[in-house]
């Protein structure tokens, strides 16, 4: 015999779908920043120790250095939901993105990325992934026999979600 708890939670996840919503936030742009900012300081520094006058050097690397941070900044978040219909990845403040149905879905895994897989979206063997640190990740079997990963520090509550809610 069950107890209640157990009960209930097993009629919770016949009856509805398991809603998720987690936001992971990745540290590529803090140590991208750290490093920006003793880039500047040196060029500015062997800058001001010559005699020529350098100072649109200084100011294309800041150009530069200032667009590459807004970049990063973009794909430090990655926000997943699993909702009724779909599973949404999405980097920043939801562009850009990707929307997989869940009837599309056929089996969700926790996985390990590679190191080389890198952060960003990614071609991997098999699919796509989305991810902004580490290594964990949930891997999403698709109907076409692709995979998406989604890169998460919560594996085990994204898997389960996305079980719960694939059509049987």
């Amino acid at each position: 015999m069950r107890a209640h708890g157990e009960r209930r939670t097993q009629l919770l996840c016949d009856t509805e779908i398991m809603r998720y919503r987690h936001v992971q936030w990745g540290w590529t742009w803090l140590l991208y920043l750290i490093f920006a900012i003793v880039l500047v300081a040196v060029s500015a520094a062997g800058s001001a120790a010559s005699d020529e006058d350098e100072g649109w050097v200084i100011a294309l690397v800041l150009v530069f250095l200032a667009i590459l941070q807004i970049v990063l900044v973009f794909f430090s978040r990655l926000q997943v939901t699993v909702d009724d219909d779909q599973v949404v990845a999405s980097f920043g403040w939801g562009w850009p993105s990707r929307s997989i149905p869940l009837a599309e879905i056929v089996s969700a895994r926790s996985v390990r990325n590679h190191w080389y897989h890198g952060w960003g979206i990614r071609r991997i063997p098999d699919g796509w992934m989305y991810n902004v640190w580490g290594l964990d990740a949930v891997e999403l079997q698709l109907g076409d026999e692709s995979a998406f990963r989604i890169g998460t520090n919560d594996a085990d509550r994204l898997e389960a979600a996305v079980a719960l809610s694939i059509p049987r």
